[in-house]
């Protein structure tokens, strides 16, 4: 569906790596604590936590900052891993990556160093590395990451060792955003090997990678092979979980987009209202996911030109949206884009305009003035225009449009 494209799943999340730090063998290798300095040191940052968790980013990373140093001086070795994940973890908050980057980098040398190059611990830390670069699109730091992750795993327990899945499928996917999608299927395919002999076939982990392998073969416009690799996984997910568990839903999900961009709408309808259902019961009736399928629900229903049914989709995830990321989301803008085509197909253009208009706005902001989302609002505003005998406006619309399309033509052509 038009919102709802597969995100590299794998910003660096403090969480996870915070769960490395407690690994009691890590700490064989760091240094002790001095009892005051630590008291101080502790104090500090359970304040910062304490801030972060309230939402005051800016607080939290003055005393983050203020942590990193204590742990600096003198060195110690746990506190700083912990300072500096910490740290990291705001400035991604914030949206500085660039900033976020050389803290995840240090900290990872500082457990290379710990606990060497054979060591699990080390390899799920460099997995979890390689997902942020791949995240910052540095696809070469990721690949390169990754395959340093696979070599730790290997020398710490074995070859094709379980630790490996998650690394291959991170590696899969870093081929997958650069169209290297021969080099992704091996991988996938080793992974799912991997999966199934240790796992067994039916396993939740054999299915997530099935239902990778398929969105890849999707992507590629390889229908015939990804629909049976869907309903493969889902087939296993509901015989371990039963029909309606939530672990069904992405499988859903990414069946009804198979079927929607072939315009198999009467395929696409079923999935999505039972994912919708199951999403509804698992998470409650205002989570963002509920709004997700909801709105690509909508999507299916404008499409069979079911626009009566359409029309509270599209309202009912515009408004969680707004409530839960906010009014300028560029999630919101999707839905308001969505909303208006449907009131202009329905001839209400005093309705769609200001959705159009509210739409473009945000998109301008995020992604970006030059973002193809901006051009397909422009042009869509255009089409409005133009029936409301805007004819001048309207060209100036479709011409920067035009202009944002050629540019990012020539950009693809010089890489």
């Amino acid at each position: 569906m038009t919102s709802r494209e597969a995100s590299m799943r794998a910003i660096v999340s403090t969480v996870a790596l915070l769960a490395i730090l407690a690994v009691p063998t890590a700490a064989q290798n760091i240094q002790k604590k001095t009892p005051a300095k630590e008291d101080t040191w502790r104090a500090t940052m359970q304040a910062a936590l304490a801030a972060e968790k309230s939402g005051k980013y800016d607080e939290a990373e003055k005393l983050l900052k203020a942590a990193l140093d204590r742990a600096e001086s003198p060195s110690n070795d746990q506190r700083l891993v912990r300072a500096l994940h910490s740290l990291g973890g705001i400035y991604e908050k914030e949206g500085k990556l660039s900033e976020a980057e050389p803290l995840y980098v240090r900290e990872m040398e500082i457990w290379e160093r710990s606990l060497g190059l054979s060591n699990l611990i080390v390899a799920r830390g460099d997995a979890k590395l390689a997902a942020f670069f791949a995240a910052e699109k540095k696809y070469d730091d990721a690949e390169n990451t990754y395959q340093r992750a696979l070599a730790v795993a290997a020398r710490a327990a074995g070859p094709n060792n379980q630790t490996e899945v998650p690394i291959l499928n991170g590696l899969a996917e870093v081929y997958r955003a650069v169209g290297r999608y021969e080099d992704a299927e091996r991988v996938y395919q080793r992974s799912i090997s991997i999966s199934q002999a240790s796992l067994g076939p039916d396993d939740p982990q054999v299915v997530e990678c099935l239902n990778d392998l398929a969105s890849l073969f999707a992507a590629e416009g390889k229908y015939a092979e990804a629909e049976p690799l869907y309903l493969e996984a889902l087939a296993k997910v509901e015989k371990r979980m039963g029909p309606d568990t939530p672990y069904a839903t992405p499988i859903l999900n990414n069946l009804a987009d198979l079927y929607y961009s072939q315009k198999e709408y009467v395929k696409a309808e079923p999935c999505l209202v039972r994912s919708l259902a199951i999403t509804e019961k698992a998470r409650g009736p205002e989570d963002p996911d509920v709004a997700q399928v909801a709105n690509s629900l909508g999507l299916v229903y404008d499409a069979e030109g079911k626009r009566d049914l359409a029309e509270p989709l599209y309202q009912r995830a515009l408004k969680i949206w707004e409530k839960s990321s906010g009014p300028n989301h560029p999630n919101v803008a999707a839905v308001l884009n969505n909303l208006a085509a449907l009131y202009y197909a329905e001839g209400k253009y005093a309705d769609a305009e200001p959705l159009y208009k509210r739409s473009l706005a945000i998109v301008e902001h995020s992604p970006g003035p030059n973002s193809p989302e901006t051009a397909q609002c422009l042009d869509n505003y255009a089409a409005l225009l133009r029936k409301t005998n805007r004819e001048a406006e309207a060209e100036k619309m479709e011409s920067r449009a035009k202009e944002i399309r050629s540019k990012a033509a020539e950009s693809d052509t010089t890489k």
